[in-house]
């Protein structure tokens, strides 16, 4: 890894507060690669090497049961991953791939346990990677356990909508079936949501979105802090 570029990953959230030291030397030992869309970075059940830091592009967050398979969530930088499997070393409990072309940051496992017992300032923002993880987990059980699916669709494109600059236009940034595993339904479901949602003046042709009637959108969703704030 170029001193540049070291440079510049120094300044991650991941390293905030922490000794110069301890940045160098979990620097010094990670890797910085780009990876091709569809591989796989990580998979449950197996023993977790690496702290992944999201530079750049899209990784989808999934499980398997047998033949069946769904996505729990879709991340991007300068998010983290397999946090709990490293901290704990045990094995992951999920898997991961990349959805687009990507950039990481992969630290050695064993260095970030280390770094937790020499720097308190690294162990605490990774305690609190942990807690934000727990609480997106919770909300995300919320979502799922107390709205309809088609809410939860609405609620998603309602969201989606805010991130792209509230256009009311937009391209779902993944396939199809991602997303219908992201709020919880079947593939073969997902065109009679977005059916339905025409009811509500929301026009789905492809990957583009365009919502007409926005307001309309939004009593539907219900959108509610406590489940769709990240920062709640």
């Amino acid at each position: 890894m170029r001193e540049m570029e070291m440079s510049a990953l120094a300044q991650h959230k991941v390293f905030f507060g922490c000794r110069r030291e301890t940045v160098e030397l979990l620097l010094r030992g990670a890797f910085l690669q780009k990876f091709p869309a569809r591989l796989e970075l990580a998979r449950e059940g197996d023993r977790a090497d690496f702290l992944h830091v999201v530079i750049d592009g899209l990784v989808e967050i999934y499980a398997t049961y047998f033949e069946r398979e769904t996505t729990l969530e879709v991340i991007g930088p300068p998010n983290i991953f397999i946090v709990a499997s490293v901290v704990l070393d045990r094995i992951n409990l999920r898997s991961a791939r990349v959805l687009e072309p990507a950039k990481m940051l992969l630290i050695p496992a064993l260095a970030v346990r280390e770094a937790m017992v020499e720097d308190g300032a690294f162990a605490t923002t990774v305690a609190a990677e942990l807690a934000n993880s727990d609480r997106s987990n919770v909300r995300e059980l919320k979502n799922q356990k107390l709205r309809s699916s088609l809410e939860r669709l609405a609620a998603w494109i309602v969201l989606r909508d805010r991130e792209s600059g509230r256009t009311h236009r937009f391209a779902i940034p993944f396939e199809k079936k991602v997303l219908a595993a992201r709020v919880g339904i079947v593939p073969e479901a997902l065109s009679r949501s977005f059916a339905t949602l025409a009811k509500y003046n929301v026009v789905v042709t492809g990957s583009e979105v365009e919502i007409l009637e926005p307001d309309a959108l939004e009593r539907l969703a219900k959108l509610d802090p406590l489940i769709d704030d990240p920062n709640a």
